[in-house]
């Protein structure tokens, strides 16, 4: 995150922040511990330790190379046939919190998130990856694509949660 942006935030002077930055790189990186913030201009991130890097590098080849659960292929089947769909719809539709799903879906490139800056929400695609995968080119050519996106009954229960 930039300092502006933190700047911002925090309602703070943008040198305030760039001195708490500083310091806060100095602590973690003198803690010891498994998380460092890094510093690479103007821009701060959270970490983990180098240290770490084989245990986090098993951690994500296990949630991106392993088999999608029933959840996951819900929630994907959700966003190939009615996408571009919003977090919020999603949760609607599948009456649970999605969003450790569509992490992990992110995380194994099978969607894709755009920012809608005039609803001020991310709606969620699947991906070139996704396409490919399946061996299509489009994804219209998914099995009854045509009747099943443009069935009516998932915006009779989003109209009714409303």
């Amino acid at each position: 995150m930039a300092a502006k942006q933190l700047a911002d935030l925090t309602g703070k002077p943008v040198a305030e922040v760039k001195a708490a930055g500083e310091e806060l790189v100095k602590n973690y990186q003198a803690g010891g511990g498994g998380i460092r913030i890094i510093k690479n201009s103007n821009k701060y991130q959270m970490v983990s330790a180098p240290e770490n890097a084989s245990l986090v590098r098993d951690f994500i080849k296990d949630e991106t190379s392993g088999e999608l659960t029933r959840p996951s292929l819900e929630a994907l089947t959700i966003i190939a046939y009615r996408g571009p769909i919003s977090k919020l719809d999603l949760d609607r539709i599948r009456g649970v919190n999605c969003a450790l799903i569509l992490r992990n879906l992110l995380l194994r490139g099978l969607v894709e998130a755009r920012q809608d800056k005039t609803k001020n929400d991310i709606y969620y695609n699947v991906s070139f990856d996704f396409i490919r995968f399946l061996g299509i080119s489009d994804v219209k050519e998914l099995p009854d694509y045509e009747k099943l996106s443009q069935d009516d009954s998932l915006e009779r229960i989003l109209a009714d949660d409303a």
